[in-house]
């Protein structure tokens, strides 16, 4: 089983934990491959597992009581998922769903949470971990209400992006609705309008972004606040961080 350093490094959260914290925490990890559509997490359970990813992404989704549902984040290598149960104990307040197929090292809350209370290097980061998905879920809130569908499309293409090796980000008509909260011809028209500017090309279930900073630009400000928050609380305390 992995669990190298190497593949503890492939991931945000795991990377910035001190060496003897992840000496603790290392024996409870073990890797696991994540196909598309696998639940992490089911809204009112206990989760069972949280999974550090190291590949792919997960969808964080709200569902109402008449059957509703919006993303309201996303998790890739960056993090974890879900955090709940390692924090309260609770149960999952979202569901959370592979929407890019991928890996990661899962560790059992019921054997997590004990290490997470004994040594505060690890508590630390978790609860700065939770505190920047807050901004990413206030960010989406902000943007939702502030900006066309077709910036929102670039936000969310840039933050798939950067969880993504390359440029080519396997995204379903289907899930781009979830993620922007609207019906799927209009996640056509704004995908056009984005292949009309040269910033991407699209095909069946794949956008290629040919043009990054042409996407940010386009954004017109609402990406970029979620990514600042995580460098700060999160990245800037791996071992190699800049200063």
């Amino acid at each position: 089983m992995d669990t190298s350093t190497e593949a503890v490094e492939r991931n945000g959260l795991l990377s910035a934990i001190a060496k003897d914290a992840m000496s603790a925490l290392r024996p409870l990890l073990e890797p696991v491959v994540l196909a598309k559509n696998s639940m992490l997490s089911t809204s009112g359970k206990v989760p069972e597992f949280c999974y550090f990813l190291e590949g792919g992404i997960a969808s964080i989704i709200m569902t109402t009581s008449e059957g509703r549902s919006c993303e309201v984040g996303i998790v890739g290598r960056e993090g974890a998922a879900p955090i709940a149960g390692l924090l309260t104990g609770q149960s999952a307040p979202f569901d959370a769903v592979m929407q890019v197929e991928g890996y990661a090292l899962r560790a059992r809350t019921k054997n997590f949470r004990p290490v997470l209370l004994a040594h505060p290097a690890v508590s630390e980061i978790m609860y700065r971990y939770a505190q920047s998905f807050l901004v990413q879920t206030a960010s989406t809130a902000l943007a939702n209400a502030n900006y066309s569908v077709e910036e929102r499309l670039a936000r969310w293409i840039l933050m798939c992006h950067d969880r993504i090796d390359g440029d080519r980000v396997s995204l379903t008509h289907e899930f781009l609705s979830l993620m922007l909260a609207v019906r799927r011809p209009s996640v056509t028209t704004a995908l056009h309008v984005l292949e009309g500017r040269r910033l991407i090309h699209s095909e069946r279930s794949l956008v290629v972004v040919r043009d990054r900073r042409g996407l940010e630009q386009f954004c017109q400000g609402c990406y970029g606040q979620a990514e600042s928050a995580y460098r700060d609380l999160v990245a800037t305390l791996r071992p190699n961080a800049p200063s």
